[in-house]
């Protein structure tokens, strides 16, 4: 039964990774730019989830629902701000802007916050599952973030394939000039692109913090690192490919706590990436792109 315990746990744990890999895969598909900030907008939901419960007496599902709208303005802002002027400039140009956008999102954490770290309450009040004859407790929070993940791909997989919005980010994905040419507005797709994915860091984060329930200015950055590693493991680009990489990444890293050391986990969730770009450098579902010269 501890086997299947961490089991469980780790499709838990790579259910967050994949609910934030989406968001990673969506913007590099479609805006062909990685956003390393995206960690920490992870880290502002959790801390206005943390914010509105805890010293506005509010409700978990007022918290959240803050978090979202919270975290889908910043993404919007930061890429009318940040990203948008650099748009088609080096790519090295934008990588760079997006690591100082991580940066001044931690630091203003800090200033607001402090470096202690804060006691996240759960919002997640779901009694625990017990299974044969009580001997494996699947926790409420974890039952939640796997049907969250399972719901989010599902919804997000129709949403683009069904309708006019989505069909303009796939492509956009594919070609911009032909897509303005078409008459897609592609500064629009590219801001509801970049609103969708901050939205799911959000929800990424409450869930986050109820299952390890400690908060600071930079709770998101290794999240964040792991569930880029997910969407490349995956496959970048491919929403499918995302989900799969994170949960496969969650349980590889929490049975090798469990089995192997705690200390050596993140270096071994490393290296089984590094080996599979080695065996198919595209991902798990990744597309080899062909480009004429």
């Amino acid at each position: 039964m501890s086997f299947l315990s961490y089991l469980i746990n780790g499709i838990s744990l790579g259910s967050i990774y994949a609910i934030i890999a989406l968001g990673y895969t969506m913007v590099y598909g479609i805006a062909k730019m990685l956003n390393f900030a995206h960690g920490d907008i992870i880290m502002v939901g959790a801390f206005t989830t943390f914010t509105v419960v805890s010293t506005m007496g509010g409700n978990p599902i007022v918290g959240i629902f803050a978090a979202v709208v919270v975290c889908t303005v910043l993404g919007v802002t930061i890429e009318r701000v940040a990203y948008k002027p650099l748009r088609g400039t080096s790519p090295l140009a934008v990588l760079i802007t997006a690591i100082g956008v991580s940066y001044l999102l931690q630091n203003v954490a800090l200033l607001i916050f402090g470096s202690n770290s804060k006691q996240f309450t759960s919002v997640v009040n779901i009694p625990a599952l017990k299974l044969a004859d009580g001997q494996l407790s699947i926790s409420g929070v974890t039952l939640v973030t796997i049907i969250s993940c399972i719901l989010i791909m599902l919804v997000l997989t129709t949403f683009i394939n069904k309708t006019k919005i989505g069909q303009a980010m796939l492509a956009v994905s594919e070609d911009k000039g032909a897509a303005t040419l078409m008459g897609i507005d592609v500064n629009r797709t590219i801001a509801v692109t970049f609103a969708i994915g901050s939205a799911l860091a959000a929800l990424a984060g409450v869930l986050l913090c109820s299952a390890y329930p400690s908060l600071t200015p930079y709770t998101g950055s290794m999240p964040g690192i792991k569930a880029f590693v997910a969407a490349v493991f995956g496959g970048i680009g491919s929403i499918p490919g995302a989900m799969i990489g994170g949960i496969i990444l969650g349980v590889i890293e929490n049975l090798s706590k469990a089995y192997i050391s705690s200390q050596l986990s993140d270096a071994i969730v490393f290296s089984v990436l590094i080996i599979v770009l080695l065996v198919r450098p595209t991902g798990i579902l990744g597309k080899q792109i062909h480009e004429k010269v």
